[in-house]
């Protein structure tokens, strides 16, 4: 019985890891924070000829911070809430 009660618990603790792991805040943040970094060097280094057929508004600029904003949330939001790992059902031995 203490064998099976372990092989649980470690089973539960990989578990958690996992949710962790992949949560999907993490992976969702981490994809806009890098899209964003190259969009917005893109739109810092943007030529003449970029800028005069969006109308003069630099669209890769303005996308690139919006997509490094919304990353940094999800991985604030990530920080300040992080995945907590359901509670062990009691087992009644007995």
């Amino acid at each position: 019985m203490s064998d099976l009660h372990k092989e649980v618990s470690e089973l539960e603790r990989e578990s958690a890891t996992a949710a962790r792991l992949f949560d999907i805040r993490r992976i969702i943040g981490g994809l806009f924070v890098v899209y964003g970094i190259i969009v917005t060097i893109a739109g810092i280094a943007v030529s003449d000829a970029d800028l005069d057929k969006a109308e003069g508004i630099n669209i890769n600029l303005w996308t690139g911070l919006g997509m490094l904003a919304l990353g940094l949330f999800f991985l604030g939001w990530l920080w300040l809430r992080p995945t907590v790992a359901a509670p062990a059902p009691e087992s009644t031995d007995g």
